[in-house]
């Protein structure tokens, strides 16, 4: 969960995580609680190669001064 923290604290820009879908995994909970807090903070996720790539060669994680807009709580 160490990843998860560095999310919720705000010191993860993106999340770049390979995994196989096709085989069942011992941890499958701590998968989904990954990407389920990467979705609530708002931070851009890749599980595959063609999404890291475009994550990786987009000009906006390029820049020093961006920050994805962090979503509001719904109440």
């Amino acid at each position: 969960m160490e990843i998860g923290a560095l999310i919720a604290n705000e010191k993860l820009d993106y999340l770049i995580f390979f995994w196989d879908p096709l085989e069942s995994l011992p941890h499958d909970v701590d998968v989904k609680a990954l990407l389920r807090i990467a979705v609530l903070y708002n931070v851009p996720t890749a599980c595959n190669r063609a999404t890291a790539d475009l994550i990786i060669s987009s000009p906006l994680f390029q820049s020093e001064g961006y920050r994805p807009k962090k979503e509001q709580a719904k109440k």
